[in-house]
């Protein structure tokens, strides 16, 4: 297993690395920082709908998005990012999500605790401090013959900026969440009122990581590696990738009797889902569900679109059929459970889950 450590990479390029890496089928563990800030936005997210694009625009903050679920997030130099890549065929990978945050996590928590901060696991997927303050969030997907790990050490934090990149329905409530973040996202400047050195931090990751999958072989990024990583930078840079998962409606829709559309969201513990429906007499005729959720494998959320295109707007076989999409394609949705879907597509009442 490779290890890739650098210092930082160009801004983009910390995250095109291990998709890479992933659809080659390369086990690696990757440390990096991005040189420059960027918002990465989840796999099963509308950018559309979680960040403020103008303002990227403005600032000159591109909008990514990455392969793995999750919510939209404001990433820099100041945040150390490990990223684990495995073949899913390997005796190490753990494919039940939920056991795979679990186990790998316990790099990043002891490189915590190392650092001087008390740090646990927190199902679905976060790090906290012994005083329940999140310190790290982490995500997984399925990516080519692999499964990857991802989170970071965050060092510092530009909460402002996060805040301003995202979409809200009212420019008041920018402020609450601004004092929302800072009230329950701290970094390991606040905890320790330094900033440590980067190099100590990624080599006790190093050392952290190996003692779960063995002593790692120095990687390169070769000209054959660069190739792939550029052609897969102008895929993941794309209009039609970046808006996948939006739900495309013709520019101009006429409404009339029978014809409806429908938009919901329900938070589950597993995070936000939004969805929306074209209900033409009781038929859902298209179905786009995205959210800041964690899905494995990825691919299930185009099967669960399809599946329920073209069926029956009713509460108990829209279950049926949920039920049946997670039977087949075997679907791990940590914190997500079928009935979330139902409150999200509106089918049963959502009483503030």
């Amino acid at each position: 297993m490779y290890l890739f450590e650098f210092d930082a990479l160009e801004s983009i390029d910390s995250m095109i690395l291990f998709h890479t890496l992933a659809r080659e089928g390369i086990e690696a563990l990757i440390l990096v920082s991005p040189d420059k800030p960027f918002i990465s936005v989840g796999y099963f997210q509308n950018p559309l709908l979680e960040v403020d694009m103008d303002f990227c625009k403005e600032k000159g903050l591109p909008v990514f998005r990455r392969e793995v679920g999750g919510g939209a997030v404001y990433l820099d130099y100041h945040q150390i990012f490990y990223q684990v890549v495995v073949r899913r065929d390997n005796p190490k990978a753990i494919l039940d999500i939920q056991k795979m945050y679990e186990e790998y996590s316990r790099a990043p928590i002891e490189t915590y605790n190392e650092l001087g901060i008390r740090v646990s696991f927190r199902p679905v997927n976060d790090l906290i401090t012994s005083t329940g303050k999140k310190i790290a969030g982490e995500g997984s997907a399925d990516i080519g013959p692999c499964v990857v790990f991802v989170g970071s050490i965050i060092l510092d934090f530009d909460y402002k900026t996060m805040v301003r990149a995202l979409k809200v329905p009212e420019e008041k409530f920018r402020d609450k969440i601004y004092k929302t973040m800072q009230e329950n996202l701290t970094t390991v400047k606040r905890e320790l009122g330094i900033y440590p050195s980067r190099e100590e931090v990624r080599k006790i990751l190093v050392e952290k990581f190996e003692k779960i999958f063995g002593k790692f072989e120095r990687g390169v990024i070769t000209d054959e590696l660069r190739e792939k990583m550029n052609n897969l930078r102008r895929y993941m840079l794309s209009l039609s990738f970046l808006f996948k998962r939006t739900m495309r409606l013709p520019d101009k829709v006429k409404i009339r009797e029978g014809v409806e559309l429908i938009y919901g969201m329900h938070k589950a513990q597993g995070g936000l889902i939004r969805a929306m429906e074209e209900v033409r007499n009781e038929i859902m005729e298209a179905v786009s569900i995205t959210g800041d959720f964690s899905m494995f494998p990825k691919k299930g959320i185009l099967e669960l679109e399809n599946e329920l295109q073209g069926k029956k707007r009713d509460k108990g076989e829209v279950k049926e059929h949920i039920i049946k999409v997670y039977e087949k394609e075997k679907i791990q949705t940590p914190g997500v459970e079928v009935d979330d879907y139902i409150k999200a597509l509106k089918l049963e009442e959502d009483n503030g889950g």
